[in-house]
């Protein structure tokens, strides 16, 4: 069953949850540039979301599942690694547009960007 990514809350929660498996990965494949970056976008992606909780509007979010940006974690190589670059980036630019809160999405946008730029 895929869980649907349908709350202001649910995105940031998967976003968080998305950079910590990142970061774990690429600790476990020897990089530390890589962890740390995901570490930093972790850290800031909470901050986004504890300051901007009460400026969000509850209207549903929809067409976003989590089933739609699976990472494989297994898969330590280069294409493996810009593999979980393209789904990170392609979760960030299906979320941006549907967060109604533009620090959040500016946040969301700036996440996209960073992975797309690792892609090539």
């Amino acid at each position: 069953m895929t869980s649907a990514l349908n709350s202001f809350g649910a995105i940031f929660a998967f976003a968080i949850d998305l950079e910590a498996k990142l970061r774990d990965y690429y600790q476990t494949a020897g990089s530390a540039d890589s962890a740390g970056a995901c570490e930093k976008r972790r850290a800031n992606l909470e901050r986004v979301r504890r300051e901007n909780v009460t400026e969000i509007k509850l209207e549903p979010i929809e067409g976003l599942n989590e089933a739609d940006f699976v990472l494989n974690l297994a898969d330590t190589s280069e294409t493996g690694w810009r593999a979980n670059h393209s789904a990170a980036a392609r979760f960030y630019e299906a979320a941006a547009p549907k967060i109604n809160v533009r620090e959040a999405q500016r946040a969301l946008e700036r996440c996209a960007k960073q992975h797309l730029a690792l892609t090539v």
